[in-house]
């Protein structure tokens, strides 16, 4: 049964290692939602599904799509939602405030923020919780300043985009619709506060483009403005709390080779991005449709069944990564897609790598003797969500 057990930020279920070895790399599987899936775990195949049109997003929140539950709540006005030409449309509208050199040119305020969280947890120290002290507030006050949002507005902003976030079917996705409808409510006021009062941000730029150039609906406005907060920050910060774990606790060795060789950061994000596995489901929480007959890995798919591609399968994938079960910040050859690929490659990439590149360089070298204040098996881990996400990460360090 699909979502399978066993999962964890440490890697994905072992199942999909069994269902890489079969003839069919691509196998239908029964799910919670009540109906057959074909799911995609082959590095290829995974590739050759996210750039085909004719498996769409658009068809998976459409009226009558199938539900394969262990999926979050999206509607058609989402960017995630949508096929290539609305896609393409909305995602122009902001290309120019995510391309490399803009997004590059905010690394200094990045390490700004970093130092300020890292300041205060030194001086509170030797003890923190690092979800609260830094994975969370960093990318939360990044986006919020790249987007406009007031900081005293960002903890509300970040509890409705968790509740957002859950996947639990058994509660009818009440959590995730009420999220959603907090989350709705916000943005229409935030946008109100913006048109009486425009300011040098992300959604003043997207309302002058609904308001002047009537490229966008007052729905799509108010859909875009959440969904860019809430995948700006909610990936990041959990990347970036369970990657820490991963290095102080799983892989101490690989912690103590970058306090030695801080130059290897850049390469080890890419790795902690491949092997630390972020989807609770480890797929991208987001199902497909087939709207067209179709053959992918020696499966016949018929228009109308679902698809589930499986991200943290493919990272795994022998056939692509040498020992793919190894953690290695050296590695070098390492094409791994953990920000999807095709038409819904992840925009905010080069934004995350950033956060992730600093805050780790600076907790290594502030905090080279940081390890966990609890055993591994005591830590609180949020249930129901579409990422594996702590709940808290008590460190402690030698003072």
């Amino acid at each position: 049964m699909f979502p399978f057990a066993g999962s964890s930020y440490q890697g994905p279920s072992p199942r999909y290692a069994e269902l890489r070895t079969c003839p069919q790399s691509v196998v239908k599987v029964p799910t919670a939602g009540g109906v057959d899936a074909w799911l995609v775990t082959e590095y290829a195949d995974v590739r050759a599904a996210f750039a085909d049109p004719r498996i769409s997003r658009a068809a998976a929140c459409g009226e009558g799509a199938p539900r394969v539950g262990g999926s979050m709540h999206t509607t058609p006005e989402m960017i995630i939602s949508m096929d290539v030409v609305e896609h393409t449309r909305l995602r122009k509208l902001v290309a120019g405030s995510f391309t490399v050199r803009k997004i590059e040119s905010m690394r200094p305020r990045v390490q700004e923020i970093v130092d300020e969280l890292l300041d205060d947890m030194a001086a509170k120290g030797p003890s923190a919780d690092l979800v609260q002290a830094l994975a969370l507030p960093l990318p939360l006050t990044v986006i919020g300043d790249l987007l406009g949002v007031p900081r005293q507005d960002l903890q509300s902003f970040e509890r409705w985009a968790r509740a957002f976030a859950t996947v639990d079917d058994r509660a009818g996705g009440a959590a995730s619709l009420e999220g959603l409808a907090k989350l709705s409510e916000y943005i229409v006021g935030l946008i109100a506060d913006k048109r009486a009062n425009p300011t040098d941000d992300m959604l003043s730029e997207l309302i002058a483009a609904r308001d002047n150039d009537d490229r966008l609906s007052e729905q799509e406005l108010v859909t875009f403005g959440f969904t860019l907060i809430g995948a700006g920050f909610d990936t990041t910060a959990n990347q970036l709390g369970n990657s820490v774990l991963a290095l102080v606790e799983d892989h101490r060795d690989q912690w103590e080779l970058l306090a030695d060789k801080p130059e290897l950061i850049p390469g080890a994000v890419e790795e902690l991005l491949r092997h630390v596995n972020l989807f609770a489901t480890d797929t991208t929480g987001f199902p497909r449709v087939a709207i067209e007959d179709l053959e992918l890995g020696g499966a016949k798919i018929e228009a109308g069944d679902a698809v589930v591609i499986a991200l943290a399968s493919a990272n795994r994938d022998a056939n692509v990564f040498e020992d793919p079960d190894r953690l290695d910040v050296t590695r070098t050859d390492n094409p791994h897609i953990s920000f999807g690929h095709g038409l819904h490659y992840c925009l905010g990439k080069t934004l995350g790598r950033i956060e992730m590149q600093v805050a780790l360089e600076a907790l290594i070298r502030r905090f080279p003797s940081l390890r966990l204040a609890v055993p591994a098996s005591e830590l609180p881990w949020h249930e129901g969500e579409i990422n594996h996400t702590l709940t808290s990460l008590p460190v402690t360090w030698d003072a």
